[in-house]
């Protein structure tokens, strides 16, 4: 039994593939009575008046581990066409507010054999609040603009900004920077970076924008205080003179195209986040090959963590489909966000667990192990989706067909441990790869041999 997540589906040619995925490689091998799913297409939330999108974040809420497929924004054309009272705006305001959004982790994916952007892992992190994406406006003409701050104190109000408009046409765009949750950011980025062997960067336009300094301030503070001695001691900052470095965003858009050493992380506001790490997963092939997982937290300091893959619902490739041609969708960035979720789940839970439900929890991470190192081999043995593979490569549902087999291939061997209380299933599981050498999922002649020779099994003539 699968410990209790929130499932938010989409549409389109990805909430497609994730179906395939759901019916072939996951309910056959979990039970996941315990999820609850929630249904974020453009004509559910238009038919619930967007009811759906707040019953999902409270959900996610409540129990802390969210997996979600990507989501379609409509467009006015797309409102025309699904028949939509309103063109519904990004649900992920919603989430990050109602799930008190820190930070989007966007870091890149590595399959051990093969070669893409970055040689070595490259974490960003982007705050979650703040900038552009709650930003009010309105198209105005000439005429004087006054930005007011009321104090919630009562406080006599204080004129934040006031200018002339000359031009006929003008937009005039206010948002704000929320600071308060910065510390946390600044402690879930330095110590996943200490924890991966990662030279941590800060980056912002604080030399134009005065505004950002207090980003700034803030992230090196908890640097200083609880990080810098660890880094210094790990050999993390021998390229940076032993201190946080800070880099303009000018700067660190170069630095990532010359960085393809990868070892690095960066840290910023809200919409250099989203445009850097485009950047990053272009220098590391595509979208599908990030990460992001937003991170939030609870009253009661637990965190909420959301994954999702880096892309989007791959429009193109659903009207491929829709028109009867093949396609082929490389649904890795959805699996490792859909993994993410199970394991944060499975780590929220733990703590509820009988002895019994703690077995079930050792196979549930036995089997994302599982599960990721058999698509690892599918691509890197020419088994892959065509932007891997080239023509030769699988289509989207030979590669789903593809990598069950591989899977039931190996379910025999859980199978074999789910009657016994006394096998190390973790163990066997960990034996079995030791002898799988070359990963397939499948112990050929010769790793057979080799195994039954450790144990000092010979058969005789």
């Amino acid at each position: 039994m699968a410990p209790p997540m929130v499932y938010i589906s989409g549409e389109e040619m990805t909430k497609y593939t994730m179906d395939l995925i759901l019916q072939h490689w996951i309910k056959p091998r979990m039970n996941i009575s315990y999820w609850e799913f929630f249904d974020l297409s453009c004509k559910n939330r238009d038919l619930t008046d967007d009811q759906v999108l707040h019953n999902a974040v409270d959900s996610g809420k409540r129990i802390g581990a969210i997996f979600k497929e990507p989501t379609v924004t409509p467009t006015e054309i797309q409102k025309k066409a699904l028949g939509l009272k309103k063109t519904w705006g990004s649900p992920n305001g919603a989430m990050r507010k109602g799930w008190n959004g820190i930070t989007i982790s966007r870091d890149t994916i590595h399959i051990e054999g093969m070669e893409l952007g970055f040689k070595r892992p490259v974490y960003f992190d982007r705050h979650a609040v703040g900038g552009e994406y709650g930003a009010g406006w309105k198209a105005v003409g000439e005429g004087t603009v006054e930005t007011i701050f009321t104090p919630k104190d009562g406080g006599a109000p204080i004129v934040v900004d006031r200018r002339v408009l000359t031009d006929k046409n003008s937009v005039v765009v206010t948002y704000d920077n929320p600071l308060d949750n910065v510390q946390d950011l600044a402690h879930h980025f330095f110590s996943r970076c200490l924890e991966g062997d990662i030279t941590p960067y800060v980056v912002t336009k604080k030399t134009v924008f005065k505004w950002q300094e207090g980003f700034w301030k803030r992230m090196k503070e908890v640097f200083d205080e609880h990080y810098r001695e660890k880094f210094r001691n790990a050999g993390l900052l021998e390229r940076t003179g032993g201190e946080l470095q800070h880099l303009i965003s000018d700067a660190a858009t170069m630095q990532i195209i010359r960085w393809t050493d990868g070892g690095f992380g960066m840290a910023c506001h809200n919409y250099d986040g989203d445009m850097l790490t485009d950047e990053v997963s272009q220098v590391h092939r595509s979208p599908g090959f990030i990460t992001s997982n937003l991170i939030g937290k609870n009253e009661d300091g637990t965190l909420i963590k959301e994954f999702e893959a880096s892309h989007g619902t791959v429009a193109d490739m659903w009207q491929a489909h829709l028109n009867g041609q093949e396609t082929s969708l490389n649904p890795l960035g959805m699996v490792e966000a859909l993994i993410g979720a199970m394991e944060h789940a499975s780590l929220l839970y733990e703590t509820k667990m009988n002895p019994q439900q703690a077995k079930v929890n050792e196979r549930l991470k036995a089997f994302t192990a599982r599960l990721r190192k058999t698509i690892h081999h599918a691509m890197t043995s020419g088994n892959g989706t065509r932007d891997l593979c080239g023509s030769s490569g699988l289509t989207t549902e030979q590669f789903v067909e593809y990598v069950a087999e591989k899977l039931t291939l190996t379910d025999s061997l859980e199978q074999l441990t789910l009657g016994s209380s006394e096998v190390d299933y973790a163990s066997l599981m960990k034996l079995f790869k030791e002898f799988d050498g070359d990963g397939d999922g499948t112990i050929k002649f010769e790793e057979f041999a080799k195994a039954i020779s450790r144990f000092n099994v010979r058969p005789r003539m």
